[in-house]
């Protein structure tokens, strides 16, 4: 069986994370430095939907926090026969900090990805971060990865830009074929699924190309919501771009 992504899981594992609240904030320094955060957390009201009697029969317990270097530093020898293509898409997760909860007891289940970054282009993209320790873990090939998008971010003095690209046109089609599939498996249920785009500035916000875009009172904060399995399905509706003040 092929190794999905923990992102796709996140969304279409019926018993697993499928009720998930993603949130990816952003916070710029005045030098262009900044944080990025991504949080993967399961709504426990649309997970017991699907669970059902299940919901409560699963004990889990578990609260771990590592850095990516970590896999690269015990799997070392493993690493320094890789390509130096393959060495330079890992080495972008240097620094990533993850930190994961499950807890049955508490009804909390949380996966936490932070970067600290000099530059917006040296921000990885942190959806793939589990996958990518999988791989240096158990020696994958990158060549294998079904990863059919890529999400990259610029900033310059007058703009910022999120930049969504498709990779992989045929596994993209595969990707919507099962989300039509997920949608007709779901009903009418009312499943909480959203990733919400939060980014902090310096600047004053002139324009953003997102309708639905809320604007903070003093013009440095946006906020941007998107359906996840709309965003999943149309990876590029998810490119902004944030034209600032002069």
């Amino acid at each position: 069986m092929s190794r999905f992504k923990f992102f796709l899981l996140c969304f279409f594992g019926l018993l697993f994370c499928t009720s998930c609240q993603v949130t990816e904030t952003i916070h710029f320094n005045e030098d262009g430095s900044g944080t990025i955060a991504v949080e993967m957390l399961r709504i426990e009201q649309s997970y017991q939907q699907l669970a059902g009697e299940e919901y409560n029969k699963n004990e889990v317990f578990e609260d771990t926090t590592y850095v990516f270097d970590d896999y690269i530093s015990k799997h070392s020898e493993t690493f320094s026969k890789l390509t130096p293509e393959d060495k330079a898409v890992f080495n972008a997760y240097k620094g990533v900090k993850v930190h994961i909860k499950k807890n049955s007891f508490e009804k909390e289940f949380r996966t936490t990805f932070t970067q600290n970054f000099l530059q917006a282009n040296q921000i990885a993209d942190l959806y793939k971060t589990q996958e990518y320790v999988s791989d240096i873990v158990h020696n994958y090939a990158l060549s294998a990865e079904e990863h059919y998008y890529k999400v990259a971010f610029q900033l310059s003095s007058n703009e910022f830009k999120r930049i969504v690209t498709i990779i992989d046109e045929e596994q993209l089609k595969k990707e919507q074929e099962t989300i039509n599939n997920y949608k007709k498996q779901l009903g009418d249920k009312k499943i909480h699924q959203r990733v919400t785009l939060s980014y902090h500035f310096t600047k004053k916000i002139k324009s953003v190309s997102i309708p639905n875009a809320k604007i903070s009172a003093d013009k440095k904060s946006v906020e941007i919501t998107f359906g996840l399995l709309e965003s999943l399905f149309d990876p590029i509706s998810t490119s902004i771009v944030i034209v600032f003040e002069e």
